[in-house]
């Protein structure tokens, strides 16, 4: 398998370009401002949408479907870092997120 790493939320920069491969229903609840959105099962049919010169920081819920995402990305020849602890890090840190339901932004 190839090497990828993986760093936890706090480490992930601003300005990071965030995929997050959750599905369609957890995604409206509430995300990464600025995140891409493309389901895990998606990924290879829509690989186009990345730019394999982009450091992507992969995000899921809490850190499984992410890891194998990056790991796939990675032997791809993608730059793809999974954020440890996921989405549920990500708001228990108190990072910016926002809703598609005009809903106060949750983690489901």
């Amino acid at each position: 398998m190839s090497d990828f790493e993986t760093v936890p939320v706090g480490d992930v920069p601003a300005d990071a370009s965030i995929l997050d491969v959750r599905e369609d229903y957890e995604w409206v609840a509430g995300h990464a401002e600025g995140a891409l959105h493309i389901p895990m099962d998606q990924i290879p049919a829509r690989l186009d949408e990345l730019d394999p010169d982009v450091d992507l920081f992969v995000i899921c819920r809490t850190g499984g479907r992410s890891m194998r995402a990056a790991q796939w990305l990675t032997a791809q020849g993608y730059s793809a870092t999974n954020v440890a602890g996921g989405m549920d890090m990500w708001f228990e840190s108190g990072r910016p997120m926002v809703s598609d339901n005009g809903l106060k932004p949750v983690v489901l």
